[in-house]
């Protein structure tokens, strides 16, 4: 009696759990299919609007996720110092380009909008801070409710890693793609293009990295490959998003780029350096990382 009534107690909160997370997911995708359309007609109408450029330039960066996934196809095996390696790579280059091609570029905006000096420095500096607490916040948000459903699921301990690693990947590649979108609606495409290399450099390495977290926990090659690229889709979205409402409000692109700026450093300090000198292998991921600072510094100039 005790075990029926404990089955059924269960299976009322996994049902209120799972109701919540459909309607929380319909309404993401119909928010997200929205902009979508809004996107593809606005492409249709003005085939040279900065809208078209975020939409290519978040697709390559979701591309990239999928390429990075691929080997999981054929190698049976990847050393943890490789990927550590490449993660610890792609932040480096993610920093040079948060650096160069959106703080620096929000500071040269609000300037041209008519600011001094220490006005423009103090919104870029309140945009990159409320950038990094709205990610503090989505991240607490989203990473509680997940593990409440995996708990309740009761999976195991691998399982549950991988895909609350899936999520948090998922998670910051939000504030990329709205980077990409904030980068492509300002003056500067030189930037922008910057910006979406780096973007999708950094991706690969996570392509990599979430495939195998799935692999590891038993999935399929072609399942871990398939989910991995699925994890990158959010991106070309949110550059949607980004680009179509700063190209509306110009005069909030200099918050906007110091938003996107905070975001990408939150996620990069919180949760890829981390992951990257989570197996010992701490001092070959910082190695990585200044070659990707330093290749990602001669890149912005070249690209621009």
């Amino acid at each position: 009696m005790d075990v029926s009534a404990g089955r059924t107690q269960f299976g009322a909160r996994l049902g209120r759990v799972l109701g919540r997370r459909w309607a929380i997911g319909a309404f993401l995708v119909l928010g997200a299919s929205a902009v979508a359309v809004a996107a593809l007609l606005h492409l249709a109408w003005e085939p040279g609007a900065a809208l078209r450029g975020a939409v290519i330039g978040g697709g390559a960066a979701a591309l990239a996720t999928a390429i990075g996934a691929l080997p999981v196809l054929c190698a049976r095996e990847f050393g943890k110092r490789t990927y550590d390696a490449m993660l610890g790579f792609g932040s480096g280059v993610m920093l040079a380009a948060t650096a160069f091609s959106l703080i620096v570029p929000a500071l040269a905006a609000a300037r041209a909008n008519g600011g001094s000096a220490m006005s423009s420095s103090i919104v870029v500096g309140a945009g990159i801070a409320l950038g990094a607490v709205l990610i503090l916040m989505l991240e607490k948000v989203v990473g509680h409710n997940s593990q409440t459903l995996l708990d309740e699921r009761r999976v195991s301990a691998s399982v549950k890693h991988a895909w609350m690693f899936v999520a948090a990947v998922a998670l910051h590649n939000i504030p990329e793609g709205l980077a990409i979108g904030v980068a492509f609606a300002g003056p500067d495409a030189g930037d922008a293009r910057t910006l979406a290399t780096a973007i999708s450099i950094q991706d690969v390495p996570e392509g990599l990295v979430v495939a195998l977290a799935l692999r590891t926990a038993g999935y399929t090659r072609m399942t871990s490959v398939l989910f991995a690229a699925a994890s990158g889709l959010v991106e070309p979205l949110a550059a949607a998003f980004g680009a179509a409402m700063f190209s509306v409000a110009t005069g909030m692109l200099p918050g906007g780029l110091a938003l996107a700026a905070g975001a990408m450093l939150f996620v990069i300090v919180n949760n890829v350096i981390p992951e990257s000198h989570s197996h010992g292998n701490g001092k070959v991921s910082s190695i990585a990382l200044v070659a990707g600072f330093i290749l990602m510094t001669i890149l912005d100039t070249a690209l621009t």
